[in-house]
């Protein structure tokens, strides 16, 4: 069983994705399920995780009833403000649809991350850490303070850091990045995907050289049985093909693992970490 744990789809015209606009042309259109799928079948991957893409609770419900008619949708992780008073009432809804999996939380837009610890955070974030709700990460490398001191609050969250944090690939940089993913590492319910790391290397090309030294930090700090892959389709392809995101991370592995030792984080880790129904991924 092969799982790709951060996927996207989206339909322009809904009108909430305001960071896709026609500047990104390989972005500005429509990403359903059928687009998706051969690339899917071409490397025996299953099923995966559809990651909101707007902040409104309007696309998750949308991604919500995609998930309905696309049996290769394991789950969704979609999207609450955690400031609002309707946050529990909205979280309870969300339960009641099969296919919901858990929440993104969009640090990477907050002007301020200091608001990741104001009060309403703190107390949203407990009670989903109390739900054992899976939840997403997406944070800078700038922002990793921040989530330490947030961890630290609410020790028991069950997370997974998005794009390692998305590190200063293009420049070549380890530190302080390392040091602090090394800290974050210490929390037994935080995992890492390794996703996302084309769109954060060199804009003018890369090599496969470029993403292995943080690839192997993430083993040696969260082992095989805490990473997940994921293609973080569309949005590679403004760097890189689905086959050759497949190709950067296998390649980066292989020194360390083999392909047996490799495969859970292809696929087991994510249902483990997602709580994935059997009922949607086969068994």
């Amino acid at each position: 069983m092969r799982i790709d744990a951060h996927q996207h789809y989206w339909k322009i015209d809904r009108n909430d994705y305001g960071w896709i606009t026609p500047e990104i042309p390989v972005l500005y259109r429509d990403y359903l399920p059928s687009d998706l799928e051969p690339h899917l079948q071409k490397h025996g991957i299953s099923h995966t995780i559809v990651v909101q893409a707007a902040p409104t609770v309007e696309e998750t419900e949308y991604i919500l009833e995609l998930s309905k008619h696309a049996d290769s949708i394991a789950g969704v992780i979609g999207w609450l403000d955690l400031e609002s008073p309707l946050f529990k009432t909205q979280y309870r809804q969300l339960c009641e649809h099969p296919k919901f999996t858990g929440i993104r939380v969009m640090i990477q837009e907050m002007d301020n991350p200091g608001i990741l610890l104001s009060t309403p955070y703190i107390e949203a974030l407990s009670y989903l850490a109390e739900e054992d709700l899976p939840v997403d990460l997406l944070v800078l490398a700038d922002q990793l303070p921040q989530l330490i001191e947030l961890l630290e609050r609410v020790p028991g969250l069950r997370g997974v850091i998005d794009h390692l944090a998305k590190p200063p690939i293009a420049s070549d940089r380890l530190e302080p990045w390392r040091t602090q993913m090394a800290e974050i590492a210490q929390h037994p319910g935080i995992y890492c995907k390794l996703s996302g790391m084309v769109t954060e290397a060199h804009p003018q090309g890369w090599t496969h050289e470029d993403f292995t030294v943080y690839v192997h930090e993430m083993l040696d700090l969260f082992g095989p049985e805490r990473l997940l892959f994921g293609s973080d389709w569309p949005v590679c392809l403004q760097a890189a093909t689905y086959d050759e995101v497949m190709d950067i991370l296998r390649i980066a592995l292989q020194d360390r693992l083999s392909p047996q030792e490799m495969e859970p984080i292809f696929g087991a880790n994510a249902a483990r970490f997602y709580k994935l129904n059997s009922q949607y991924i086969g068994g």
